[in-house]
């Protein structure tokens, strides 16, 4: 008898130097060993959740099965990230992997840097590095900066929702579990610091090279990312996430269900309504329901995760002037 196949997410927490398709490489691999992933047109869908870039780490959401029809969700989901600038030199790249390109003796203060982070707080403008995977013209704009082709890239607004000093004292808050604290807890406001590390939770399409370029600008300073960590992408976080080392068990016979959370883990911040056998039917097949057909009239509005028998994921489905219409069906 043939495995069932798996449908939900691994939480990847991606190391460093190893890029986000070779991490979702090394799920199917893993899956392959352990007879999981199928052949042909029965093989299964794998995706990952939001890009990240290989000098970072952290939270990556890998889809498995019917899962991958969330990936397009996870990408728009706000992320939080922690990241330390390194003062006095920008770089091409904006990281440590680029040559240095600009240098500064001017270093800040930690009330300097505390001081500049309202004006990066809310909805900004940024302009994306060049070494990005943005497409210009149907090319990727790092391929084109590798290439010496000038590169000229857009302003964008996005959103910081918040941004903060991970530092106990000067911060606001508790440095974040999972966290090693990047700045000696002795320094205080007035002294000069060469790095510092801080927590932003950011909308999608924020670049945090950019935002790091920037804070060090308005500092009258250049700056780079010096490390830069994926801490909560959408509903997932660090406390989910397994190690690569995790991972290659699946391979060698441990069960997947010790590590895989189910398809509607990504759906954690829309409501849940459990349809009948009939709705659910229906649902499957295209149609639509009209919202007095709904037992117990949820006073949904909106997108909802449709369930049968008390949770078993049937669409993602959305509700507007009175119709209920499938937006993604699940075939679990």
């Amino acid at each position: 008898m043939a495995a069932l196949k798996p449908h939900g997410w691994i939480i990847l927490d991606k190391p460093l130097e190893l890029g986000s398709t070779q991490a979702v490489g090394a799920v199917k691999r893993n899956l392959r060993e352990a007879g999981l992933l199928g052949k042909g047109k029965d093989k299964l869908k794998v995706g990952h959740g939001g890009t990240l870039d290989p000098l970072a780490t952290g939270v990556l959401p890998i889809a498995l099965g019917e899962a991958t029809k969330l990936c397009g969700r996870m990408l728009d989901a706000t992320k939080v990230y922690e990241f330390t600038i390194a003062f006095g030199s920008e770089t091409e790249t904006l990281d440590v992997e680029g040559d240095v390109t600009d240098t500064s003796d001017q270093l800040p203060t930690l009330t300097d840097v505390k001081a500049i982070l309202p004006e990066f707080t809310g909805a900004i403008e940024q302009i994306p590095p060049k070494y990005s995977a943005l497409k210009i013209d149907g090319k990727r704009a790092y391929d084109l900066a590798r290439a010496g082709v000038a590169v000229e890239m857009k302003v964008r607004e996005v959103t910081v929702y918040s941004l903060s000093i991970c530092h106990s004292r000067e911060g606001g808050n508790p440095v974040p579990k999972n966290t090693s604290e990047q700045l000696d807890p002795r320094v205080r406001g007035d002294d000069i610091v060469d790095k510092v590390t801080l927590i932003a939770t950011v909308s999608k399409g924020t670049y945090i090279r950019s935002l790091a370029r920037d804070i060090a600008r308005a500092l009258g300073t250049f700056g780079h990312v010096s490390m830069l960590r994926r801490t909560k992408a959408g509903p997932f976080t660090l406390e989910e996430a397994i190690s690569l080392d995790k991972l290659n068990e699946i391979g060698k016979g441990a069960d997947i269900k010790d590590y895989l959370l189910p398809l509607e883990a990504g759906l954690d911040d829309i409501p849940a309504f459990d349809l009948t056998p009939d709705q659910a039917r229906m649902l499957r097949q295209g149609l639509t329901l009209d919202e007095q057909e709904l037992i117990g009239n949820p006073a949904i509005d909106g997108l909802f995760l449709a369930t049968e028998n008390h949770g078993s994921p049937v669409a993602l489905a959305e509700l507007f002037d009175g119709t209920v219409k499938v937006v993604r069906g699940f075939n679990m």
